[in-house]
């Protein structure tokens, strides 16, 4: 390679570092001006920039995978409506359609385009949360998508810098928090028109006319990089499966992974139907969580952008309960979507089992309460509120590392801070913190899961939308590891709920949380003494669990011997 070679791959790979830095600042700008605690404060949300044939060059490392990976596909379904040689300066496209970005309507879509010499360049987009966006709310117990909240079909949000205040008007009237919803709304625009702008000026700085070169070596290379990885794997067809809670009746999920010289394929073939209740799953979303737990695995350090993503396949039988189609419910298909790493891990666990950890907690525990109205005859006020925010359980132990407690994996939200819960809503969080013995025991332990506990301030009823996992079917250990503990909601005066579906708190009770914790990996038996004893001092093993798990005896000094 020459001189010149060299240097201009040099200045392309510094072009590439800036893209990532203005992606990132689209994020940011996100985190700084959205209304929604999911946003602000937990990162729910993806920002990435596309070259006008809809491909995703370029992504933020803040958000999640379920977005970003979803709306990688979505943005070809804006153009294919909306062709970007109609396009003008000023217009903004949006969406909520489950079936083409990220499955659910909680999720809202903002597409906008870039203008250099009066051509588009680019299209940065961003895909974020909506606590409320009307209907039943975020829960499992709708029966069809119409029941779920407000529709946007892909349509223009703004037009040459004029927002349609048609569409905010009925946005408004739909949700119950308007104020926020609509703040969100003009929060996305102003992520992308700040992008734009930044983008523009590195154009201008690097004489670039178009992004086509750059988006043509960024994704080239990511797609090499990523084949080259997969040529190291064994090649062949694995298959695994796995059972959790659903609604009414457990769920199965099945994957047929096959290797092969040059790429991988995912068939869900076998897995359960879908349900008549809101935990389906759209084909997109179900790509998004399966693509990412192959990355983990396989090629976990090249750039997740059109190229990287390319090689992999994904399939699932229509009418399953990882393809529905409209208009079947898919409120909460979170629930289901955020197991699919545990089930490709299952499969890759057989092929390379070094590289894979444990099952974790898996999906989040996110807490959407409601204010509840008071019973007939009651005195005190029950102030009406829509409150969401995100609890994790404990990760999978790896083969070489105990599982990270209370941690989001795979969705990579951030936990939402007990002061911004409780000024967002009459709500108080008595209690919150790692739940002991819920890691499952192994040579490297599980992560934990926590104990939280909610009530509101005057003590009044509240409601919640349960959409929990892991409640009746334990994260599975790997090589001798055992599970991690169960998932359990009840009532602080001790009476059991149900881990789905929308349930009341009484006056003057509270709401429990005891997340799942992970599941650990190897024999018990084999872990050091020392660390179970640093285990039992933390107060994250008690001493019953180390010496019926572990084997190991704890004294009061810290001092341990096998038994």
């Amino acid at each position: 390679m020459s001189l010149t070679d060299r240097v201009g791959e040099i200045r392309l790979q510094v072009m590439w570092n800036r893209l990532i830095a203005v992606v990132e600042e689209q994020a940011q700008t996100l985190l700084r001006t959205a209304f929604s605690t999911t946003v602000r404060e937990a990162g729910d949300l993806s920002a990435g920039v596309f070259d006008p044939q809809g491909r995703m060059v370029a992504q933020a490392v803040t958000g999640t995978p379920g977005h970003v990976n979803s709306m990688a596909n979505g943005v070809k379904h804006f153009i294919a409506k909306f062709p970007t040689a109609g396009m003008k300066p000023g217009d903004h496209y949006i969406t909520n359609d489950p079936w083409l970005t990220s499955g659910h309507l909680h999720d809202i879509t903002v597409v906008s385009p870039v203008f250099r010499g009066g051509t588009v360049v680019a299209l940065f987009a961003c895909c974020c949360h909506q606590v409320d966006i009307g209907g039943l709310g975020q829960g499992p117990d709708g029966r069809s998508v119409y029941e779920e909240g407000f529709q946007i079909p892909i349509m223009k949000l703004a037009s040459g810098g004029k927002v349609s205040e048609d569409l905010l008007v009925l946005l408004r009237e739909n949700v119950r928090t308007p104020f926020e919803v609509e703040g969100d709304v003009l929060s996305y625009i102003t992520a992308n028109e700040t992008s734009s702008r930044r983008l523009v000026q590195m154009m201008e700085e690097f004489k670039l006319d178009t992004l086509d070169d750059l988006a043509g070596f960024i994704l080239a290379r990511s797609e090499a990089a990523t084949q080259a990885e997969i040529a190291k794997l064994p090649k062949g067809t694995w298959r695994s499966e796995l059972t959790i809670d659903g609604y009414d009746v457990p769920v199965t999920l099945k994957a047929t992974l096959t290797i092969g010289d040059t790429g991988v394929s995912v068939d869900y073939a076998g897995s359960s139907a879908a349900s008549p209740y809101g935990i389906n799953v759209v084909l997109n979303y179900c790509q998004a969580y399966t693509v990412f737990g192959l990355k983990c695995v396989i090629a976990p350090d090249v750039p997740n952008n059109a190229g990287s993503l390319a090689p992999f396949s994904v399939m699932a039988p229509e009418n399953s309960i990882l393809n529905v189609r409209r208009p079947w419910p898919v409120s909460a298909r979170h629930v289901i979507g955020q197991m699919l790493p545990d089930v490709v891990f299952g499969c890759l666990a057989q092929a390379v089992p070094q590289r894979v950890p444990a099952e974790g907690a898996s999906c989040l525990w996110t807490a959407q309460l409601r204010g509840a109205p008071m019973p007939e005859g009651a005195n005190v006020y029950a102030p009406p509120f829509e409150v969401a925010f995100f609890n994790s359980g404990g990760c999978g132990a790896s083969p070489d590392r105990d599982g990270l407690s209370g941690t989001a994996f795979p969705s990579g939200v951030r936990a939402t801070p007990v002061e911004v819960t409780e000024t967002t809503g009459p709500v108080v969080i008595w209690r919150k913190e790692l739940r002991p013995d819920s890691g499952g025991a192994g040579a490297q332990r599980g992560g934990l899961g926590q104990i939280i506990e909610i009530g509101t301030r005057q003590g009044t009823p509240f409601s919640i939308l349960a959409m929990f996992d892991r409640v009746k079917n334990a994260a599975r250990g790997r090589a001798g590891g055992h599970a991690g503990a169960l998932g359990r909601v009840r009532l602080g005066s001790g009476a059991e709920m149900r881990g789905k579906g929308l349930q009341p708190i009484p006056a003057d009770d509270r709401l429990v949380l005891e997340l799942p914790g992970g599941a650990g990996y190897g024999d018990p038996h084999q872990r050091p003494a020392e660390l179970v004893a640093r285990d039992v001092l933390d107060g994250l093993v008690s001493p019953e669990a180390a010496r019926r798990d572990y084997g190991v005896t704890v004294a009061k000094d810290g001092a341990a011997r096998r038994t």
